[in-house]
């Protein structure tokens, strides 16, 4: 069994077939469980400051704290439909998808009409902001399990305020869900399988790399991406105040993780550059959205060869491990090994991104200036 088949179950990166053979079982279920293998670590050791680093990020935390009920102008009146347009004026695409005639000849795209182009732009927006709701719940446990797990007082502390940032951030994208869109998708079967592995695995160091450096690593990608595209001004703010957080929370893991894996085997990082790898993988599936195709009574099978095919999606699926690849390499990933994860990462398509800062280094720019919290402050 090739190495390919044994960590994300099939041979070929880009199997269409079995990628959309991973289904949600049960997507209207409200509760879901998963069992949590990992020791709950108490530490005797309070001396505070001990890791600098982590210490200036759980001072900034205290901080940088908002309120996603009074500080975000939730009486901005949201258009859905003039949103839709207005981003496809913007990006130069037709509802985002990038298409054209000539490339949709002969295709289930072609007799689609304004209207039906403008309902694939509404239900991507319910969707996408369904999925980062979901993984922000996924994160908010996950933090939750850090708390508990990690072996450091610094850690703990700081953890302890992602938790508080998480609930916050549920909680937006929920609002902004309920009260400005027009409806909800259940969590995509690839982002489930992950979190589930993320919360299954009983290594604490695996939650952070899962959690921090992956899963939150592309959210920062991804919000800054809409963060730029959308024109609507509550989205825009909400994603703001969002992306200062996460940007702290990458650099948790980046800060946390190096100090460990300077000390790990090379047999331990290829476990550890096994699971990033199979990650990427599950995020960059997520992304083909095969929930909004089958709402619209279209065959996914049939479509999603132009979906990925499309520059725009290239551009956008690449540009979502902006954050990850030079985090991996930050922590001796890449190149453990002789390079194994970097071989993966070629494969992906997302090597290109290896030497830009890595969120160790750079969160600090994307914190909130003096001002920007508070009042509805822009």
């Amino acid at each position: 069994m090739s190495e390919n088949q044994q960590i994300i179950g099939r041979e070929d990166l880009n199997d269409l077939e079995a990628i959309l053979a991973v289904t949600n079982e049960d997507p209207n279920e409200l509760i879901h469980h998963v069992q949590d293998n990992a020791d709950a670590i108490f530490t005797w050791d309070y001396e505070k400051g001990e890791r600098p680093a982590l210490n200036r990020l759980y001072e900034k935390a205290k901080g940088s704290q908002w309120n996603g009920e009074t500080d975000l102008p939730w009486d901005t009146e949201v258009d859905q439909v003039a949103v839709i347009l207005n981003n496809a004026v913007s990006s130069g695409g037709i509802m985002g998808f990038g298409a054209d005639p000539s490339a949709i000849a002969g295709t289930p795209f072609e007799k689609f009409t304004m209207e039906q182009w403008l309902q694939v732009g509404v239900e991507t927006q319910n969707w996408t902001l369904s999925q980062f709701m979901h993984g922000e719940q996924g994160a908010l446990l996950c933090t939750a399990k850090i708390v508990e797990t990690v072996p450091w007082i610094d850690a703990k502390y700081y953890a302890s305020t992602q938790v508080m940032d998480e609930a916050r951030h549920v909680e937006v994208f929920a609002k902004y869900l309920d009260e400005k869109l027009s409806g909800h998708y259940p969590i995509n079967p690839h982002l489930k399988l992950l979190l589930d592995d993320i919360v299954a695995d009983s290594r604490w160091d695996m939650t952070y790399l899962g959690m921090q450096i992956m899963v939150e690593g592309l959210a920062l990608a991804a919000f800054g991406f809409l963060h730029q595209l959308t024109t609507e001004p509550l989205l825009k703010q909400l994603l703001r105040y969002v992306m200062s957080d996460e940007a702290r929370h990458v650099a948790f893991g980046v800060l946390s993780l190096k100090e460990y894996y300077d000390g790990l085997t090379e047999a331990e990082l290829k476990e550890r550059q096994e699971f990033a790898f199979e990650a990427a993988v599950r995020m960059r599936d997520r992304f083909l959205q095969q929930e909004v195709w089958e709402r619209m009574g279209v065959n996914p099978k049939e479509v999603l060869p132009l979906v990925i095919a499309s520059p725009q999606r290239t551009l956008f699926q690449s540009m979502l491990f902006s954050k990850i690849v030079p985090n991996c390499k930050k922590l001796g990933l890449l190149d453990a090994n002789n390079g194994w994860l970097r071989e993966r990462f070629t494969e992906l398509g997302v090597i290109q991104f290896e030497d830009n800062a890595d969120t160790g280094e750079e969160f600090e720019m994307f914190q909130l200036a003096a001002g920007e919290v508070g009042g509805n402050a822009g």
